[in-house]
């Protein structure tokens, strides 16, 4: 399993950096996750072939992490893409995301592939490919605005964090969260690599958490251009055990596990 960061960045907009998206690259599936706005840019930025992209997976439609989506589609098309384009959503949001795309002018009559979606509902897994799998936990990053389902009925919010496999690998991805407890979602597990987000708990919460979990690598994404020297000062005053084991991840930042 090949784990490539497309985009690092928070949902603030930088002239040197994307925001977040990871690629999980396995033997003939390349799954994108998270397609926020200029994603596209990001891909080309990393050298990635729009058509080499299998599957897109959504871990919530904030727009930095989802409003990329049609322009990405649409460059798709102009590349003569024929071969399906698999979109991994939960159950709750599937309508959203097949309204946002026709309300785009995106068409399934005036496609040359088709657009599978394959929903998942959460703790269960779900199967990518026969040895590539994951599975989605629902985090409380939304649940600030659960005031307002009353006035606005149809708000879905669904916000997930995820556990990948590839055989006997594990890769825990808590994308975006709302609390330090988050970070436990899948406590039960020892991951090989632990990605978290730096944007909306305190980063010495995450080291805490990291320390509790014992992961093999943890990579910092999800962070703003001026939250950096606070992240680089923290990072190099711990002890060099952790300072060996928690990296903050850059674009284009590529490994194998």
């Amino acid at each position: 399993m090949k784990i490539t960061f497309i985009g690092t960045s928070s949902g603030k907009a930088s002239l040197k950096r994307f925001h977040s998206s990871l690629l999980f690259s396995v033997k003939n599936y390349n799954l994108l996750v998270d397609a926020g706005d200029g994603v596209s840019r990001a891909l080309i930025s990393g050298g990635i072939n729009f058509n080499s992209i299998r599957g897109i997976l959504f871990t919530h439609l904030h727009p930095d992490h989802f409003f990329g989506l049609q322009a990405l589609i649409v460059q798709m098309k102009m590349m003569n893409r024929n071969d399906p384009l698999d979109i991994f959503i939960h159950e709750s949001l599937k309508a959203v995301v097949e309204e946002s795309l026709l309300r785009s002018y995106i068409l399934p009559d005036k496609m040359e592939f088709e657009i599978q979606y394959k929903t998942f509902t959460d703790d269960n897994r779900f199967d990518v490919t026969e040895n590539f799998s994951f599975v989605a936990r629902k985090n409380s990053h939304l649940s600030n605005l659960e005031k307002f389902k009353e006035k606005y009925p149809s708000l879905s919010l669904y916000s997930a964090s995820f556990l990948f496999e590839e055989q006997n690998k594990k890769v825990i991805y808590t994308s975006d969260i709302g609390s330090e407890e988050d970070l436990l979602l899948f406590r039960e597990y020892v991951p090989d690599i632990f990605i978290s987000e730096a944007i909306h708990i305190s980063h010495q919460a995450i080291i805490e958490k990291v320390i509790q979990i014992n992961p093999g690598k943890v990579y910092l994404t999800h962070y703003s251009d001026e939250d950096i020297p606070k992240i680089s000062e923290i990072l190099s005053s711990l002890p060099k055990t952790l300072r060996e084991k928690v990296k903050l991840a850059k674009e284009g930042i590529s490994f194998e596990i």
